[in-house]
């Protein structure tokens, strides 16, 4: 048996494809919208706290805080949860498999929940995150309050991620948007009612509705699953050879590392901004560009379980190259309306409320990563390929490929110190991405083929 990074493990090999009539492109749409949705409606959040921070006492310091060091350590903490989604669709097809997944996420969701405390409240927080985010010193206190705050934060996403990969892999991922939506819709009236009826500072307004926003979703996606898990789960046959959990493992811990460096990316990102010209502005910036970016690259993250879910059906991988193609043509439109006319003024000057110096270097972030959404749709395209064909240890080689050319390229802007922090970290984003995409693209070579014919 190959012993090779990416090869299959034959545990958890793939099931053979199941009769029927092609998938078309516009089946692909009926399952991709729902999810894109979710995700876009999720990538709103961003924007609507970052505009509660812009418009209270200090801003620059509290975008910095939220932004630049309590975001990216809850991103950092959550990374070996963020992928029982992906886990959840592609393995929990009966009962025993639910049940051992569930059992998982529920230890993994503690102990991580505890690692949080620990950096939140202890001396942890001095010893080990002020000196790798290297912070400006009004920044320091607002982001240990914050991350207190947002304790709640990993076990709620862990236990809605693997919730919500039941809802798509039985067929009712609507359920999926109205929980982003209730999630949204918390999150702004908790920021707007605790910064403007109870004076809360913006780190506290910020943190305190992220918080309250997650577990919300996360009881949703509980309470939607439940006719699931009673219904079509429980009369699903059992899946032969049943899964274990070194079988499990096999299949996730390359999923988990995945995750765990590309949100590594963020604080590195953090740390090298707050090293380089400009540095406190462009931590202030890095939410409010950021966050619109999410929004325009979340379209694509939305693929990945469309493409784990459809591919054992013929024609499919046709039919999403197929809608890959349109989705890619429409961001790089919309991306580009959006950096190089009017609207940009009028997304981070009159609804995020930056000021005119932080608005001209947010347009200016904004355009140097004009590739980064297309590259996104691609990257899930082919990284659907390899998750659905069990090859996932290909995933974790292609993060390191990233995390490689990220580091190199931000250690080049922090050592030359000419240009300002976020273009210089937005480059290095889009080129670390296109390195990830080629990587992958030639990595699943066959398997791309080989479903192309199918």
């Amino acid at each position: 048996m190959s012993t090779s990074p990416g090869a299959a493990d034959p545990h958890t090999a793939t099931t053979p494809p199941i009769a029927g009539p092609p998938v078309s492109v516009a089946e692909v749409w009926r399952a991709w919208a729902p999810l894109a949705a979710s995700w876009a409606v999720m990538g709103l959040e961003m924007p609507v706290v970052s505009a509660v921070i812009a418009r209270l006492a200090d801003p620059e310091l509290h975008l910095a805080a939220y932004g630049g060091v309590v975001f990216p350590v809850a991103l950092i903490v959550e990374a070996p949860v963020i992928m029982l989604l992906a886990a959840s669709v592609a393995l929990a097809r009966d009962v025993a498999s639910y049940r051992l997944i569930y059992r998982f996420m529920m230890w993994i969701g503690a102990g991580l929940t505890l690692l949080h405390a620990l950096l939140a409240f202890t001396p942890l927080f001095d010893l080990v995150l002020v000196p790798l985010f290297d912070p400006p010193a009004g920044v320091v206190e607002p982001a240990r309050l914050g991350l207190k705050i947002m304790l709640p934060w990993t076990w709620a996403i862990g236990y809605r991620r693997f919730m919500q990969g039941l809802l798509i892999r039985f067929g009712r991922s609507h359920h999926v948007s109205i929980g982003t939506a209730l999630r949204l819709v918390s999150v702004a009236a908790v920021s707007l009612a605790a910064a403007f009826l109870l004076g809360a500072e913006g780190i506290v307004a910020a943190t305190a509705a992220i918080a309250v926003g997650v577990t919300l979703e996360a009881v949703y996606s509980a309470v939607a699953a439940r006719p699931v898990v009673t219904g079509p789960l429980r009369a699903a046959q059992p899946v032969t050879p049943p899964l274990t959990l070194p079988g499990f493992m096999r299949f996730f811990l390359p999923l988990v590392l995945t995750s765990l460096l590309s949100l590594v990316v963020q604080p590195i990102g953090s740390a090298a901004m707050a090293r380089m010209p400009m540095a406190l502005e462009s931590l202030a910036v890095w939410p409010v560009a950021s966050g619109l970016l999410f929004i325009l690259r979340s379209l694509g993250f939305a693929l990945n379980e469309v493409v784990v879910a459809l591919l054992d059906r013929p024609g499919a991988y046709r039919a999403l190259r197929r809608f890959s193609l349109l989705l890619s043509g429409a961001l790089l439109s919309v991306t580009a309306l959006v950096a190089f006319t009017p609207l940009a003024t009028f997304w981070f000057a009159d609804l995020s409320g930056l000021p005119p110096a932080l608005t001209a270097l947010a347009t200016l972030g904004l355009a140097w990563a004009l590739p980064w959404p297309v590259l996104d749709v691609v990257r899930n395209l082919v990284q659907g390929v390899a998750v659905h064909t069990r090859r996932t240890g290909v995933i974790s080689w292609s993060m390191v490929v990233f995390l490689g050319v990220t580091g190199a390229a931000l250690a080049v802007g922090v050592a030359l110190q000419r240009f300002p922090a976020l273009p210089v970290a937005m480059v290095a984003f889009v080129a670390a991405t296109a390195a990830q995409v080629a990587w992958l693209w030639w990595s699943v070579r066959a398997e791309r083929a080989r479903l192309a014919a199918a």
